[in-house]
């Protein structure tokens, strides 16, 4: 197993800047965790940037240490996690970049690898749900944003950082029994886009939810919906609060902490998780690396949660 770079003989600021100072994939034998990048945001509605996310979240991941007190696990001594860089795609056109992605994914996949992905615009949760579906076939989801992302076109286009989860369904990629949205909230286009929504098969918690009932609470009404399910869980960074979470394309006022999320994500913890992905984050309007440190601490729970999965 080869693990991070040892920070007491290489400093934490020097040397290559892969997610928390991992092996580069090319360096392993087998990788049971990829941590991997797709810069890409030719879909978004609003404000450019999360292509430049893969590298700021990977600089800003340079802090992060072996031992995760928060869920009592040590993953890179658990499994082989490597940074597997980034799927290159063409910025100019949607539908090849989104054939590229589930084919990368999918070849990464083909030995058993799991899959954390830094996005990225939420264009990207369309070809991974399908290359991880081509696995396990149809996949409980937890989507964590401040939007529903199931809306039909942008423009008349039906591939966009606003499509991906009507798509998904429609797909038949995913377990409409066990399918959540997370912390939503904001204005719509109208009453509709719920409706829709819940027709879609979706539940909703919205941001509001979480402050009345609190972490716990919610935490086990989404175990209770997911179950057993192989799981999918996809993070818009916007799902926080601008105050923790300002480089973002689309900020809404009114989201969770920081704190509240990684307690919520800490929470599925047992369950079966196959795959994930925090995307949206644009760096550009980051304050202080704000957004890019939330986003490291997301993708490094979630390899946690992949290393306290096989029980090692």
């Amino acid at each position: 197993m080869i693990g991070p770079v040892d920070s007491s003989k290489v400093p934490r600021y020097a040397g290559p800047a892969t997610f928390a100072r991992l092996p580069r994939l090319d360096q392993v034998a087998h990788a049971d965790v990829a941590v991997v990048g797709v810069p890409f945001d030719t879909g978004v509605s609003y404000r450019p940037g999360a292509r430049f996310a893969p590298s700021a979240v990977r600089e800003a991941s340079r802090l992060l240490r072996p031992y995760n007190p928060g869920l009592d696990v040590s993953p890179f001594e658990r499994l082989q996690v490597v940074d597997a860089g980034d799927i290159a795609v063409n910025p100019f056109h949607i539908g090849e970049a989104i054939e590229t992605i589930e084919g990368a994914a999918t070849e990464l996949q083909a030995e058993g690898t799991r899959l954390v992905t830094i996005g990225g615009d939420h264009t990207i949760a369309l070809p991974l749900l399908r290359a991880v579906s081509r696995i396990h076939g149809p996949v409980a989801l937890l989507h964590f944003d401040a939007h529903l992302d199931t809306w039909d076109t942008y423009f008349g286009e039906p591939y966009t950082h606003g499509t991906p989860f009507r798509r998904a369904v429609e797909d038949g990629i995913l377990d409409t029994e066990a399918i959540s949205h997370v912390g939503t909230r904001g204005p719509l286009y109208g009453k509709k886009d719920l409706e829709d929504d819940r027709r879609l098969g979706f539940g909703i918690v919205t941001s509001s939810d979480v402050m009345r009932r609190g972490v716990d609470e919610t935490v086990d009404a989404l175990r209770q919906r997911i179950g057993s399910r192989p799981l999918y869980v996809s993070i818009d960074i916007d799902v926080l609060d601008p105050a923790h979470a300002p480089g973002t394309g689309t900020p809404e006022a009114g989201g969770m902490t920081s704190r509240e999320l990684l307690e919520i994500v800490r929470g599925l913890r047992g369950l079966n998780l196959v795959g994930a992905d925090v995307v949206e984050v644009a760096p550009a309007y980051d304050h202080a690396d704000i957004t890019s440190v939330a986003a490291s601490h997301l993708a490094y729970d979630l390899v946690s949660l992949l290393a306290l999965k096989e029980g090692v």
